[in-house]
């Protein structure tokens, strides 16, 4: 009998790898802008959020949320909250669209997001129809 293999970004360091990586980003974006010291502080707010991930190891919610402590259950809590924000994201978009609307403006960028998303969802739709 074969084992599962486990994806790469399934243990401990991918999340907080990625939150030091995403910090870095962040500190060179806001240098280029001319804010190094915003940079520094979102730096610092990245590695804060990548240590709670790694060195939260004990609690079930943390493993579940860096992938290494992923079940059945987590996947299903996962998909929930996934669509969830979703949601959230898809309100607030159409929202930022309708208040740009009404200020007089063409609507950008909330429009280009909301066609990104609407698409994005409708190529999730056929792939996932024609691949059960």
């Amino acid at each position: 009998m074969q084992m599962a293999r486990r994806r790469w970004w399934a243990n401990k360091w991918y999340v907080p790898a990625f939150a030091l990586v995403l910090g870095i980003v962040l500190w060179v974006a806001q240098w280029v802008g001319g804010n190094p010291r915003s940079g520094a502080e979102m730096f610092a707010i990245m590695v804060g959020a990548g240590l709670i991930f790694l060195l939260g190891g004990r609690s079930e919610t943390i493993r579940g949320l860096r992938g290494d402590g992923r079940d059945e259950r987590f996947a299903a809590l996962d998909l929930k909250a996934t669509a969830f924000a979703g949601m959230v994201v898809i309100t607030c978009v159409i929202a930022g669209f309708v208040v740009e609307l009404a200020r007089g403006e063409d609507g950008n960028p909330y429009a280009l997001l909301g066609a990104a998303g609407g698409i994005a969802y409708v190529i999730a739709v056929l792939v996932l129809r024609f691949r059960s």
